[in-house]
């Protein structure tokens, strides 16, 4: 279940049909822009044809990205009260469209140090579920490359959020293979047996909902995020044979989050991916 985080330029819907063009399975956007703190309600006919274009399509497993405004372990009240009210918003717009996977960045302790860090975020969490009352959305916590002061680079910070929270049921984790790599988890070649008993032990495989398929530019443990096109970085193409070939990541959204532009002789960069993933599968 191979897709792209595809703009939502012109209408949300049309990232459905920019994924239908690109033979895609699946398709991740930003239900707002995500560089704004406000957001203009949905309206009535963008919901409806979101949700006719993924019944025609057969897109059940859609997944939105939360804002990276927010920062859920801010010690800052102010930023932390207007991060929270943004998740709620996000995760209430996943509702509406009944878009079931929402991927967030945890959150950046900003000197408060890790465990002040992660009690802020799984407090924030649970207060946004509790706001929105019975709400069919999983949130996606997103393993971090580690820059700066941000949790979430370490899959036991994930395990953690989740054990922490009041609502472990609704929570799921979304791997990001560029962060992982980044972070210090490798996954190559024989290295995969190793790093899966590890993602087990930890936060548990069946919590793995989102795949995100990025090279990295970056060397293995930089802890700096920086994405490039599959085969074209550091992991190589045959670092995502294992994890893309994995079953039970068959029907995990696998998301490239790889740059939008074209390659030299005029093909979309996505394509391309999408082709050297497909042919793992091989």
């Amino acid at each position: 279940m191979f897709g792209s985080h595809l703009s939502i330029a012109g209408g949300l819907h049309n990232a459905l049909l920019e994924a239908e063009r690109l033979h895609m399975e699946v398709v991740q956007v930003f239900t707002k822009n995500q560089q704004q703190w406000h957001s203009m309600p949905l309206a009535a006919h963008a919901v409806k044809e979101w949700q006719f274009h993924c019944r025609r399509l057969k897109f059940r497993r859609t997944v939105s990205h939360a804002s990276y405004l927010i920062n859920l372990a801010s010690p800052d009240a102010v930023l932390r009260d207007k991060s929270i009210a943004m998740f709620v918003e996000e995760l209430a717009r996943c509702a509406a469209l009944n878009i079931p996977y929402l991927v967030t960045h945890p959150g950046a302790h900003m000197g408060a140090g890790e465990k002040a860090g992660l009690s802020r975020i799984a407090g924030a969490i649970d207060d946004a579920y509790r706001r929105l009352g019975s709400v069919n959305v999983t949130t996606c916590l997103e393993i971090t490359a580690g820059q700066g002061t941000s949790l979430g680079c370490k899959l036991e910070h994930l395990a953690e959020l989740i054990s922490m929270s009041h609502f472990p049921r609704r929570l799921g984790v979304c791997l990001d293979t560029a962060h992982l790599f980044a972070a210090g988890y490798d996954f190559r070649g024989r290295r995969y047996a190793r790093f899966r008993r590890e993602v087990d032990s930890t936060v548990g495989l069946s919590r793995i909902k989102v795949l995100h398929l990025n090279d990295s530019k970056t060397a293995f443990g930089s802890h700096v995020d920086r994405h490039e096109h599959i085969g074209q970085g550091t992991i190589g193409v045959e670092g995502f044979r294992h994890i893309v070939r994995d079953e039970q990541f068959v029907d995990v959204p696998k998301i490239l989050e790889t740059p939008k532009d074209k390659t030299e002789d005029g093909r979309d960069w996505d394509a391309v991916n999408l082709q050297t993933l497909h042919a793992l599968m091989e």
